[in-house]
């Protein structure tokens, strides 16, 4: 198995270890241009490279800061202690996230929850809805969003120095970093500075235009990639937290509450998922993991309960052959359960991020 593996400091620097790297082309200078702020080599990428370039009509690259009127945009003015490459990437990443009306962070206090199914379903879901979604895994060292959305394999674009998410059905992009691993077998391991980096790059760097919601999957718990994203995306953002219902699921959830809290991150709402089994044969209902947990936390913390989804082993059927569960059981007990979720966060939404 190839590896990527870096050795870093408290000091925010990290070297590759080039000879185990497993990327190429254009895979190589992006990563690359997480280990050094100043790198600035704009180039295309064709030809052997494992993507293509795409053509862009005039028109659509998105507005210079200093034209803006949002009179307040901190992006408008160069700060005295930044750099000019500095002060282009935060431009850069500013331009970006104002062309987006809200920002949803997925995030659950411990793995095996299903948050990544939630988060896949909720951005088709939401796309299904009519709405222009985004759909970025920041799940740095297990991207599951690939194989949930039936994209493993796929070729990335670039358009100038952009990189174009890969597009669903029209209305929905995705980018996650097993786009540009050179096999699913791959193992990323970096320190906190590389992901900072390259979490920093999947939002400024990727071409993703205008869009009504960008649905980002962080990994488990409260570390580097939430906080990360977290302090990247700026207005408009808040977090949907994804438990199951047994105390020792709701538990670490509660310190996602916090997190949230502490970083004035407004919690959209709980879901609570994997929230009893319907038995296909009798049709009665089996507490596999108890069930409430997840209102209970939502009454206790004062935050919206979105729903629960119960379990449907056809959720796992569709995971593992890469087909949205929603979009093909939409008649479904767990699919109308989605559905309620998404009312609720459409309803909601604007008064919840833009406060």
């Amino acid at each position: 198995m190839r590896e990527i593996r870096t050795s870093g400091s408290e000091g925010g620097e990290a070297e590759l270890n080039r000879p185990s790297l497993p990327l190429s082309g254009l895979h190589t200078l992006f990563i690359f241009r997480s280990l050094a702020p100043g790198y600035s080599d704009r180039r295309s990428f064709s030809g052997s490279m494992a993507v293509e370039e795409k053509q862009v009509a005039k028109g659509d690259e998105p507005q210079d800061c200093r034209s803006c009127e949002q009179a307040d945009c901190t992006s408008r003015n160069r700060r005295q202690d930044e750099s000019e490459e500095e002060f282009r990437q935060r431009q850069d990443l500013g331009r970006k996230m104002c062309q987006i009306g809200h920002k949803l962070l997925i995030l659950s206090g411990k793995g095996g929850v299903g948050k990544s199914t939630v988060a896949a379903n909720l951005a088709v879901s939401l796309a299904l809805a009519g709405k222009s979604v985004g759909l970025l895994d920041v799940d740095i060292h297990g991207p599951s969003i690939p194989r949930l959305m039936g994209l493993e394999g796929q070729q990335l674009q670039m358009h100038g120095s952009e990189i174009v998410p890969l597009e669903v059905g029209g209305n929905l992009k995705v980018m996650s970093i097993g786009f540009l691993l050179g096999s699913p077998e791959d193992a990323v391991i970096w320190r906190g500075p590389m992901k900072y980096g390259v979490i920093r790059q999947f939002l400024g760097e990727v071409e993703w235009g205008p869009l009504d919601y960008l649905i980002i999957d962080a990994p488990p718990g409260t570390g580097d990639e939430p906080l990360s994203v977290a302090q990247l995306v700026g207005d408009g953002a808040g977090a949907v937290l994804v438990t199951t219902p047994q105390e020792l699921s709701v538990a670490d959830v509660r310190r996602s509450v916090s997190f949230c809290r502490k970083l004035s991150l407004p919690v959209v709402g709980i879901i609570e998922n994997m929230s009893g089994l319907v038995c296909p044969h009798c049709n009665g209902r089996i507490e596999v993991f108890k069930t409430g947990g997840g209102e209970a936390l939502a009454h206790e913390m004062n935050v919206p309960l979105l729903g629960r989804i119960p379990i449907d082993p056809k959720i796992v059927e569709c995971g593992d052959s890469g087909v949205p569960y929603i979009h093909r059981f939409a008649d479904s007990d767990a699919a109308t359960a989605f559905a309620g979720v998404v009312d609720r966060i459409l309803g909601g939404t604007a008064s919840n991020t833009d406060g």
